[in-house]
């Protein structure tokens, strides 16, 4: 089958950054949130971030409003089981995504694809909760969508070729690379990324460095163009604690336990940049280390 209009659920952080870089690559997108305020801040950001592609003279005006007009927003989740392709991007909550999969699946047609943005969920599980296992996968974008190149393809354990030769067909067709995972927690990227940063976090908590001199350690020291701290807030603690927790939990080693510093910070609703306060506090005019 070909992919022609995909189905984006959620419009925050990474789902108008998917809606963005498919439209782009010309598929008609149809983006869902619970909050019809989401969606109208998601087009003004994808608007925004298209505009500053062109300022770069990466894409032109005209396929700037060709992306734009292949966007539609719903607040229905039942409208995106015409489309052929779903891309999940729901809060990274396992229960939150099960109870999404559930409520759509009796209104998808036969052959549509379900997916999952999911950074370390198990794909296995939450393809079981359906009924197509065998057309579900794990479908990996980095943050922010549009600047990062990799695609983490996932495949469960009933996941079939087909399905896994479709979606990296797709993955070309947006200009990416796709990076084959297998299913097991955080897969590649935040297997390696997620207990450097609790690391950065232990080395604060523990009083080796304090938040610039562990992150200008690493800007300067290994060549990170962001600092791990730094790079947390960007992510979002709440986030990172997440992962860490599927980490500590799936794999049940105990150098994956979360700090109790990132466990701190997550309680206090400091949960970096979207917050206003994290490592840094992004209130004033220049982040300032909130330790």
């Amino acid at each position: 089958m070909a992919i022609e209009t995909v189905g984006v659920i959620g419009a925050g952080q990474m789902g108008n950054g998917i809606a963005h870089v498919f439209a782009l690559a010309g598929y008609d997108v149809l983006m869902t949130d619970i909050s019809q305020d989401a969606l109208d801040k998601a087009l003004v950001l994808i608007d925004k971030n298209l505009e500053r592609q062109v300022s770069r003279e990466k894409i032109s005006e005209a396929e700037k409003k060709a992306a734009m007009g292949r966007i539609k927003t719903t607040l229905q989740l039942a409208d995106l089981g015409k489309t052929d392709l779903v891309i999940e991007a729901a809060t990274e909550r396992e229960t939150v995504k099960q109870a999404i999969f559930e409520d759509l699946v009796p209104h998808l047609k036969p052959d549509t694809i379900l997916t999952s943005n999911t950074s370390s969920i198990s794909i296995t599980r939450l393809a079981s909760r359906t009924d197509r296992p065998e057309k579900f996968m794990g479908f990996h974008f980095m943050n922010p969508v549009p600047v990062m190149q990799l695609v983490e393809l996932i495949r469960g354990i009933a996941t079939d070729q087909a399905t896994y030769d479709l979606m990296h067909d797709v993955v070309d067709r947006l200009g990416k690379t796709a990076a084959s995972a297998e299913d097991f927690p955080a897969f590649i990227v935040n297997r390696i990324l997620m207990p450097m940063i609790n690391e950065a976090v232990y080395t604060l908590y523990e009083g080796v460095g304090s938040v610039n001199s562990i992150d200008q350690s690493m800007k300067l020291g290994a060549n990170w163009p962001m600092g791990p701290l730094e790079l947390a807030d960007f992510i979002g603690l709440d986030t990172c604690l997440a992962i860490m927790n599927v980490l500590h939990e799936g794999l049940a080693d105990t150098k994956y336990r979360p700090c109790p510093l990132l466990t701190k910070y997550v309680e206090a609703g400091w949960l970096g940049r979207k917050t206003g306060r994290g490592f840094y506090d992004y209130r004033g005019e220049t982040p300032v280390p909130t330790r």
